[in-house]
């Protein structure tokens, strides 16, 4: 069994409307002086491989067909 974890985030240049409100709302909570939030979502999966490469393989191509919008997204995969 390999567990990895895959962050997506928004490419630089991309508008994060969330992230604008999410820092609005942390000043309007009276927490100063935090800025340029980016939001994302991570996706924490379990594989029944025990072959490391293929897993990342089958990662990568889960990220590209399905999980990420490369358009517009990145993301990264750590394999524990």
């Amino acid at each position: 069994m390999i567990k990895a974890r895959v962050t997506v985030t928004l490419k630089n240049g991309v508008l994060d409307p969330q992230g604008k409100a999410i820092e609005g709302a942390l000043g309007a909570l009276g927490f100063s002086g935090v800025g340029h939030i980016r939001q994302g979502k991570v996706f924490d999966l379990e594989l029944e491989s025990a072959d490391k490469s293929k897993a990342e393989a089958d990662l990568k191509a889960m990220c590209e067909k399905l999980l990420a919008n490369t358009v517009i997204e990145n993301y990264a995969i750590a394999i524990d």
